[in-house]
């Protein structure tokens, strides 16, 4: 295997993939500006939702996001043209990762694989073919590469699908609930909004996303099914790009069938004739037990990340904890009704909190039903009172429905949020698991 991973193989289909990589950050960058994500998502909001412990990644004052997008946009355009390739990609994956920590009010896990994507292309020869880097002649030209970086891209696709899959082996899925309720927002969809609505279109959404999941990756990999599973990815992705409007995704996940067809084919698809027929030499790359160790590190992180939830305490579709960067993408339809009070001083009554007054409608709809940002919301209560000198508890009263179930309390309402701490290793004690219903 050893061996194996430092063989050369041709990188066509990894400057391809760069390529393409490149515009697909460069929309998603600029499109965030012109869409009003950027506004509406880390301008507008008093304070936005960082991850937990990273209170020092905050939006930039003013207009600052605006700019810090635009310089998102252009490196992209530098890992398009592969020019200063490794400065460009790490910039972007710094970026992007500051963007994606420091919010919470659209987290989405195609956020998250885009950030670990651009940190592997951080270590990939991504530019060592149609570049400005080759053709300035600040790097070698090849047409090859060791094959670990192939191996690596394959792995990590593996490891998301089949999280994918194995989460949707749970009742609601399996009885079409969720697809029955993730459905019922898009019956005003012109020519197929009727037909989303039937009960046998409910199970085909249901169980092709199973099966589509779990099978993509071995089909693409086996020959006698590559085609098959490659049409099969085009109407599965351009199908969630219609109904679900999300973005980039559908298309950076195309553009990774690249790395399974042969890179001669690849050549001949997208390459100028005198690149088309260029041998590729037969030799094996230096061993480097470096890259064995970090490449072992990096898959085992990947494999466990995600399993992290059943160390917690009760059902993660409730209690959130383990959720993310889990590979758990739209399982459960999920509102929750918020009522906050605070208490100033021992013998005061408890006053109820107006949240349009801190939060936006967005980031108000976000926090419902998931207890680290309801507890991060009373941690910013507390601290505007502090600057007032005005020392209070923070309570609040909380009802969540997952997949239209009957709502059921899942924080404590007689803890004091603004006193207890964030457990980020275990169970939140406040957080019920023998869930009250209302």
């Amino acid at each position: 295997m050893r061996a194996r991973l430092f063989s050369s193989v041709d990188n066509s289909p990894l400057i391809i993939f760069r390529i393409i990589f490149g515009i697909l950050i460069c929309l998603e960058s600029w499109g965030a500006i012109a869409t009003g994500w950027v506004s509406k998502t880390l301008i507008e909001p008093q304070f936005t939702f960082n991850f937990i412990h990273l209170d020092f990644l905050q939006p930039l004052p003013g207009y600052g996001m605006y700019v810090y997008y635009i310089i998102m946009g252009i490196v992209g355009v530098g890992v398009l043209l592969g020019y200063r390739y490794t400065l460009s990609i790490a910039l972007f994956s710094l970026l992007w990762g500051g963007t994606y920590l420091m919010q919470k009010s659209s987290y989405n896990n195609h956020y998250y694989l885009l950030w670990i994507l651009s940190i592997l292309m951080c270590f990939l020869p991504a530019h060592k073919d149609i570049s400005l880097d080759t053709r300035l002649g600040f790097t070698t030209q090849k047409n090859s590469m060791p094959y670990w970086c192939k191996f690596l891209i394959i792995a990590q696709l593996a490891i998301v699908y089949t999280y994918a899959a194995v989460a949707k082996l749970y009742p609601d899925w399996l009885d079409t609930t969720v697809a029955s309720n993730l459905m019922a927002g898009k019956v005003n969809y012109p020519i197929i909004g009727a037909l989303l609505q039937q009960k046998w279109t409910h199970y085909v959404i249901t169980y092709v996303g199973i099966f589509f999941d779990l099978l993509v990756i071995p089909a693409l990999l086996f020959k006698p099914t590559r085609k098959i599973a490659f049409l099969a990815a085009i109407f599965f992705h351009l199908y969630n790009s219609i109904v679900f409007q999300i973005g980039i995704f559908p298309y950076l996940a195309l553009s990774f069938c690249l790395f399974f067809f042969p890179a001669e084919k690849v050549r001949q698809w997208f390459y100028s004739k005198n690149k088309k027929f260029q041998k590729i030499k037969k030799t094996t790359y230096p061993t480097n037990k470096w890259i064995l160790i970090l490449l072992s590190l990096w898959i085992c992180i990947q494999i466990t990340l995600p399993l992290r939830h059943w160390l917690f305490e009760g059902d993660v579709l409730y209690t959130e904890e383990g959720h993310r960067m889990s590979w758990r993408m739209m399982l459960r339809s999920k509102s929750a009704r918020n009522t906050f009070y605070i208490q100033k001083g021992e013998k005061n009554p408890k006053e109820r909190i107006k949240l349009s007054d801190y939060l936006s409608p967005k980031q108000i709809r976000s926090m419902g039903g998931k207890p680290d940002m309801i507890w991060q919301f009373a941690q910013h209560l507390k601290k505007e009172y502090t600057k007032q000198n005005i020392p209070i508890k923070v309570f609040v009263t909380n009802y969540t429905r997952v997949n239209n179930k009957p709502p059921v309390q899942l924080i404590d309402p007689n803890v004091d949020l603004a006193a207890v701490k964030w457990n980020y290793w275990g169970h939140n004690d406040w957080v019920n698991t023998s869930y009250e219903k209302k």
